[in-house]
């Protein structure tokens, strides 16, 4: 124990020599560093560079500028819109990822502000606005084409509340104790008293009251009647009726009739009555499926092992041994062959679908003029390769993606984007607020190509290394802006610790 101390203590106490020189060396570079920089901001206040601890730039992909500070940590982003009128000033960002970003569009009055998004979000388009906490505390509103003023509040599933110029539109609900909802949770209204002994919803004209849902429920409607003690018996029938649409036309709604005892062994169902493709259906599983109507017929045994479809409006024949894993189809609207999980492939006028050794390897492509859409996949976002084409113009956009080391995409404008690495951008495409608020934290390379102007820029991690070139200027930034070389139309300047060393004046003609 003594020798390891005494080690310990020869450890902590024998450079104090080395200490000193060390202090000393880093006593010299800051003093010259003081002196030093005055000079350098006042050579370069214009046009001040210092890698990944701060950048400004342009734009390269359209118009705008780009401020970046401290690596992925913050940026300050102002897009600018051309507009019939001239250039308007247009989306702005400003962001600390992950923690916070605030967007904002004078033009179109749009606000998105995230805080760790998607924990809290505030959104506003317009006067709509809505702020949400971890999706279950919410508040929204904004005027409404028949009112000024509607506001929500949530606070999912126990609290629900809007209130309205119209009282009519005003609703309170304590979930499960007592509530009135309307236009939540796709009805048009909703009654309950200590749900699950009562509710009732309303939808369209179908009324249902529900107790000690879902086993007992009594339906009524235009021309509908039902009652179910669910799963012993139940029955309902509606009958041919019609309504008319806001244009003032006339359209037909058929007729059904439905019975089932013991769900789900016996249930027998007319549907369509009163068209001109009424339809039956009997049940009884697991034994067997009957379904007969004029365009369509299919039956299934010991569902769901054996099925045979014979659809005489889409002109195909489908056996199923069983579906969804072994399927086999012919005809004039589908072709498939599947043996799932070793190869699918299937195709009509419009659509392909293919798979081999699925998930290993998946192909779509789906024909609808002026659309043409083709993508290949392998182990579903390992690699992605998506293409969508307008057949009419022949311009296309294309996104590839190899998660997680990079994701590319070409816009319909030819403009390109190339990000290493891509963590979550494969998992969620399209989603702009990943890319926002998430991205710059991995973007340890970016390279950016404008089609239109020949505008490129390269950045290795966070501006350590930054090149760009665009029609008036080129630049190139390394180690923190200690280098710097830039050229234009008039002068081509060096810079090393930010000081001009060279300064070479172009000839005009």
């Amino acid at each position: 124990m003594r020798a390891r101390a005494f080690e310990c203590r020869s450890f902590w106490s024998a450079p104090p020599i080395h200490r000193g020189r060390f202090s000393f060396g880093w006593y010299v570079a800051f003093v010259i560093f003081t002196a030093l920089f005055p000079l350098a901001l006042e050579s370069a206040a214009e046009d001040f560079h210092a890698g990944l601890l701060y950048d400004h730039f342009d734009l390269t992909l359209g118009a705008g500028q780009r401020t970046e500070a401290l690596g992925p940590l913050f940026y300050d982003e102002q897009k600018e819109d051309e507009t019939w009128q001239g250039t308007q000033t247009g989306l702005h960002t400003l962001a600390i990822p992950p923690l916070l970003s605030l967007t904002s569009d004078p033009i179109t009055g749009m606000k998105e502000y995230d805080f760790l998004y998607p924990i809290m979000t505030y959104d506003r388009y317009g006067e709509q606005y809505r702020w949400q906490f971890c999706q279950l505390l919410s508040f929204a509103g904004g005027p409404m084409p028949d009112e000024p003023t509607r506001r929500r509040f949530t606070l999912f599933p126990v609290y629900f509340q809007q209130r309205a110029n119209n009282p009519d539109a005003n609703y309170t609900a304590v979930f499960p104790f007592y509530g009135h909802l309307k236009h939540r949770l796709f009805r048009d209204e909703i009654f309950f008293v200590m749900f699950p002994l009562y509710g009732q919803t309303h939808k369209h004209d179908v009324v249902t009251d529900n107790y000690l849902f879902p086993l007992f429920h009594l339906r009524h409607g235009d021309g509908l009647r039902g009652w179910q003690l669910w799963p012993l018996v139940g029955e309902e029938h509606k009958e041919l009726t019609t309504i008319t649409n806001g244009f003032g036309d006339v359209r037909t709604i058929p007729g059904h009739d439905g019975t089932f005892v013991l769900w789900p062994f016996y249930l027998k169902e007319r549907s369509g009555l009163g068209s001109t493709n009424p339809e039956s259906q009997l049940i009884s599983l697991p034994a067997f499926t009957i379904v007969r109507s004029i365009n369509r017929d299919a039956t299934t045994v010991l569902w769901p092992f054996f099925s045979r479809v014979d659809d005489r409006e889409k002109k195909y024949r489908e056996w199923d041994l069983p579906w969804p894993f072994i399927v086999f189809a012919r005809g004039e609207g589908k072709t498939t062959s599947r043996v799932f999980p070793f190869y699918s492939q299937a195709h009509s006028k419009t659509l392909e679908d293919n798979f081999y050794l699925w998930p290993i390897y998946k192909y779509s492509h789906a024909n609808l003029p002026p659309l043409d859409r083709e993508r290949h996949r392998i182990v579903f976002f390992l690699y992605s390769n998506l293409k969508e084409k307008n057949t009419e113009t022949g311009w296309y956009r294309q996104k590839v993606d190899v998660w997680p080391l990079f994701t590319k995409r070409r816009d319909y404008n030819g403009n390109t984007r190339l990000q290493v690495l891509a963590l979550l951008e494969p998992l969620l495409p399209g989603s702009h607020k990943i890319e926002r608020d998430y991205s710059p934290l991995w973007a340890l390379w970016r390279s950016e190509h404008n089609a239109k102007n020949g505008a490129n820029s390269q950045s290795l991690l966070w501006n350590l290394y930054r090149h760009e070139t665009a029609p008036d200027h080129k630049r190139v930034s390394l180690l923190f802006g200690l280098y710097q070389h830039k050229s234009d139309a008039q002068v081509k300047v060096t810079k090393l610790f930010f000081i001009p060393i060279s300064k070479t004046a172009r000839e005009t003609r």
